[in-house]
């Protein structure tokens, strides 16, 4: 087509990149996405400050955070960024792997297509080496048999970041959650984790049961309360307003008052249902008015309103309550149970600690720490910790860190390469290179030479020693499973897959239209802002 014939048929708000050209602004966008995150990756990688239109400042290491803050307006970068973000979802660590892998297969595939290699054979090759590294990623992964294994899981997931100063005390803690509502389904979801600002990471700690971010509805009411009977309810315990327009004709004062009265009689006999269940603590998902308040406050119960729905779940997973939306389920068969629920004031913040529970299936972290930056990048810590363990129980089954892992992937998919005939054999290739940038970026990160590393983790391989990988916290290449840095094989799982299919995908196109109406200020063709 020519680009006259073209005009007629794309309008002139529109600009058309096709051919090589596409693909190398798709492929250098993803190259940038896949730099800005290489430094961060292990446990000696840099952190970046991130500050947004607003002036809030985030200073963090974690590669799916960074990605979501900046304003990545390239399409195909955007494709880079879902990729991270599917990562967190799926295992919440690893994040940064992935995102590395992808950029570094279109790298190598960019070599291949200024060999005049066409894309649709070097996607055949990647399609092949990535189903193969699955099936090496399982022959090499082992069964975990001890719970301290997990403890390593967790250590391995937060080195780096800033809890590793205290990463013994909060591995323990991520295990301790873990296993307390583990059952047939684990769910990250029913492990809340509330910021307190005070005091050393060191003072984190688990509860089991939930703590709320809340406050008692009335000042009169008690502040402690020792085995507790809990209910639990969704509906308002308040004067409910007409639902569409009404009137109401009162003619004397009497009626107005016995109008009134007759609303607040209504209130207290749901207040005097519910104290006749036995409850000495309520949690509302609705409102609680004033009068009904007042009566709690003299029954000498601790009422507590407008508790987020999440919580309402964990509260009735933790105390074993049933959540009733209807006053006339109201009984104490459906209450829950706890040794104490105490309202406690830390900094000027009000917290419920609902706790002693008997087996819990919700628990609570408390993370404290000296200022919001700290607290949230040790919450990102743990929540990859989480992740990590979680998968780990999963899966039942763990691989070596420390690059020890993509090392010997891609020792064997070199020596699958040699059993493909054409030239999918070099695609096959450059997938084998791409797994070696991690153990490279490792080295790198931490200052030592990356020749010298690659060189003897590839000659150790090579003669057996499959575990071998770099352990950045004394510089050596060690066994990876003796040195304690081992992985989950989910982890590594969903970054292949991942960043397989995201190259795959972005290599498949070769023609772009952007509509300027919709992304102003995007250069198609990357530019200068780019290059």
């Amino acid at each position: 087509m020519t680009e006259k014939t073209s005009d007629y048929i794309i309008p002139d708000n529109v600009s058309r990149t096709i051919g090589r050209d596409a693909q190398r602004n798709n492929i250098m966008a993803a190259k940038i996405v896949a730099d800005i995150v290489k430094t961060t990756l292990g446990p000696k990688g840099m952190d970046k400050m991130l500050v947004d239109s607003t002036g809030n400042v985030i200073v963090t290491n974690d590669g799916v955070t960074i990605l979501e803050e900046m304003e990545i307006e390239h399409p195909a970068a955007k494709m880079m960024v879902d990729i991270a973000k599917t990562q967190e979802l799926e295992v919440g660590d690893g994040t940064t792997s992935a995102v590395l892998i992808a950029g570094k297969l279109l790298e190598n595939a960019e070599t291949l297509l200024d060999k005049k290699i066409h894309p649709t054979i070097i996607i055949k090759g990647y399609e092949k080496a990535s189903k193969k590294a699955l099936e090496i990623l399982s022959e090499i992964s082992i069964p975990i048999k001890e719970r301290s294994i997990l403890k390593k899981i967790a250590m391995t997931a937060m080195t780096g970041k800033g809890a590793e100063g205290n990463r013994e005390k909060l591995s323990e803690i991520i295990v301790e959650a873990v296993s307390q509502i583990s059952d047939n389904t684990i769910n990250s979801s029913d492990i809340k984790i509330e910021k307190v600002k005070g005091n050393s990471v060191v003072d984190s700690e688990l509860i089991k049961g939930i703590v709320l971010d809340k406050e008692r509805a009335n000042q009169e009411m008690p502040s402690r309360i020792e085995k507790a009977k809990i209910l639990l309810i969704d509906f308002p315990i308040e004067f409910k307003g007409p639902e569409s327009e009404t009137r109401i004709s009162v003619s004397s004062p009497e009626q107005l008052q016995s109008f009134i009265k007759s609303e607040e009689m209504q209130l207290k006999m749901i207040v005097e249902k519910i104290i006749g269940t036995g409850a000495r603590v309520v949690f509302c998902q609705k409102g609680i008015d004033d009068v009904a308040q007042y009566y709690f406050a003299k029954a000498g119960i601790m009422a507590c309103r407008r508790i987020p729905k999440s919580d309402m779940e964990r509260l009735s997973k933790a105390t074993s309550g049933k959540i009733i939306s209807s006053q006339e389920d109201l009984s104490d068969k459906i209450l829950g149970s706890a040794e104490l629920v105490e309202e406690i004031k830390e900094n000027d913040t009000n917290l419920i600690y609902v706790k002693g529970c008997v087996n819990p299936k919700a628990v609570s972290i408390i993370i404290r720490g000296g200022t919001s930056h700290v607290l949230d990048e040790i919450e990102r810590a743990i929540k990859d910790g989480l992740g990590d363990v979680i998968s780990a129980i999963k899966s039942g089954r763990i691989v070596a860190g420390g690059g020890a892992v993509e090392i010997e992937i891609s020792r064997r998919i070199r020596s699958f390469a040699k059993t493909i005939e054409g030239r999918e054999q070099l695609a096959i290739e450059q997938f084998a290179l791409a797994l070696e940038s991690i153990p490279e970026t490792l080295a790198e990160n931490a200052g030592l030479d990356p020749i010298d590393i690659m060189t003897e983790l590839k000659k150790r391989h090579e003669s057996g020693l499959i575990n071998d990988g770099l352990n950045l916290l004394n510089g050596q290449i060690e066994d990876s499973f003796l040195s304690g840095i081992i992985e989950p094989i989910k982890v590594k799982q969903q970054a292949i897959t991942s960043a397989s299919e995201v190259a795959m995908m972005i290599l498949r196109i070769d023609d772009v239209l952007i509509s300027k109406g919709k992304g102003q200020g995007f250069n198609p063709s990357l530019g200068s802002e780019y290059e």
